[in-house]
């Protein structure tokens, strides 16, 4: 999320996420009024069969391993560098993983806002991300309003790509094999706001390009919109706290 003027209890493969909200909830474009618990949407998977990228030959490639510090309920804290060329700024940033299904490349959560100025409260926002494994997702985005050259401009940003650029130059990295890649490269795209309506004076149009450590746990990312400056850059490290979250196969809310 940005300043817009700046511009998952029960699990047998099916999850429910409840989320208390304060106010009114963007849910789709719609604000509505709901007192209560606010249930988080999670897609449904209808079949065991993984979703291919096209022109991806599946082969023999298994899910990413799994972190220990890349898990349903795992928490992270940092910072977002918000900064322009009038002033310096950086948010302090909280971030939960709420649900990870490796076997699809796909994980949701929460990112919480603490210090925005225009806000009375903390901004709470709804997320959903897409692992990059070469199987269910490449290095290239192909939406969003992200073209090829931004996806490189933006990869190339973390030291830990130097690696395999060229043959994600080449072919999107639909060949590399990530599995045993001491780093998960992720993107993740806000949905919703929580807890504040869609006139908070934020705007979540864009996307966070992510890297992820397997070694520490530790987050670097940049968020692109082309409205908003570029290159604003996430920086989160592991709060050891006690998990509460699910890993799932296919899930569906209920």
């Amino acid at each position: 999320m940005v300043d817009q003027n700046r511009g998952g209890a029960q699990l047998k493969q099916n999850l429910t996420i409840s989320f208390r909200r304060k106010s009114r909830v963007n849910e789709g474009g719609r604000d509505q009024r709901q007192a209560g618990v606010k249930k988080m949407p999670v897609r449904v998977v209808e079949s065991n069969t993984p979703a291919q990228v096209s022109g991806t030959d599946p082969g023999n490639r298994s899910p990413l391993p799994p972190s220990s510090l890349l898990g349903a309920g795992q928490a992270f804290s940092g910072t977002q560098n918000v900064s322009n060329q009038q002033k310096e700024e950086a948010w302090r940033v909280n971030v939960q993983i709420q649900g990870i299904d490796l076997e699809h490349g796909y994980l949701c959560g929460t990112m919480e806002a603490l210090n925005v100025p225009m806000a009375d409260t903390p901004v709470i926002t709804f997320w959903e991300g897409e692992i990059v494994d070469g199987k269910n997702y490449t290095f290239y985005t192909a939406k969003w309003e992200a073209t090829r050259e931004d996806d490189m401009r933006h990869w190339s940003k973390f030291p830990s790509f130097s690696p395999l650029q060229t043959q994600v130059e080449s072919d999107g990295g639909r060949q590399l094999d990530l599995s045993n890649y001491p780093y998960i490269f992720m993107r993740w795209k806000e949905q919703y706001f929580v807890n504040v309506g869609t006139d908070c004076g934020l705007t979540i149009a864009g996307f966070y390009y992510v890297c992820f450590s397997c070694s520490d746990g530790s987050i670097s990312g940049f968020y692109y919109d082309p409205n908003s400056s570029p290159f604003q850059k996430l920086e989160l490290k592991t709060v050891n706290e006690e998990r509460s979250g699910f890993s799932f196969s296919s899930y569906e809310l209920q």
